[in-house]
């Protein structure tokens, strides 16, 4: 089971009120399937954008074998900063 760390759109998407949760997901589920994980959550709408990420479940999926998408690892390194 190939297991991938990406934002999962949750909230409206009329109003442009969308935000997304971080999440570990097998790679063949959809685009809104069923996760394995809620690692945290991202909503750009807001100024400054919110981001909250639990890096103790992060890590442990990472060493599990987990890939993270090039969205979700550049908003980790905005974390880390």
């Amino acid at each position: 089971m190939e297991v991938r760390i990406r934002l999962q759109k949750a909230g409206k998407t009329s109003n442009k009120r969308a935000n997304y949760r971080v999440v570990a997901i097998t790679r063949n589920g959809g685009r809104d399937g069923r996760h394995l994980e809620l690692l945290g959550h991202y909503d750009p709408t807001k100024k400054p954008a919110s981001l909250s990420i639990n890096h103790e479940k992060l890590e442990k999926w990472i060493k599990q074998g987990a890939q993270m998408s090039d969205t979700v690892r550049s908003l980790v390194k905005k974390t880390q900063k």
